[in-house]
């Protein structure tokens, strides 16, 4: 197993790494809107926390040489169903053509009260 890890995602607050990487899969641990400085964006609007958290997963896809397109699953958690249709708009633009599997997943409450948590698996692309 190789752990990925870089200073350009928030930083795991408990006992568990961002990313491990293990016989040509990554596995991408859940990301919340914590800014890479360790700044938590409670007062942020959906739109921002899902920004923040979308750039996290994007951070450590690179940091795994990975891009969006080696994404193969992608769950997202979302403080209440009437968020879907942002997210969905966001996760297109940022996605573009590619369109892995995915699950969305509304909940009544996240850890410290965010509005959207995201975790994926990817292909890694140093064992393809």
């Amino acid at each position: 197993m190789n752990i990925i890890k870089t200073e350009r995602a928030s930083q795991p607050a408990g006992h568990y790494s961002q990313a491990i990487a293990h016989q040509g899969t990554l596995y991408i641990s859940g990301q919340l809107p914590v800014s890479p400085d360790g700044t938590h964006n409670l007062q942020a609007d959906f739109t921002e926390q899902t920004r923040i958290t979308l750039n996290n997963l994007l951070a450590i896809l690179s940091a795994a040489d990975c891009t969006t397109d080696d994404l193969v699953k992608v769950t997202v958690y979302v403080a209440g169903v009437k968020h879907w249709p942002a997210f969905d708009k966001l996760y297109a633009e940022v996605l573009g053509d590619h369109r892995p599997a995915r699950a969305v997943v509304p909940v009544p409450e996240l850890h410290h009260g965010y509005l959207v948590e995201i975790e994926a698996v990817a292909k890694d692309a140093n064992r393809s």
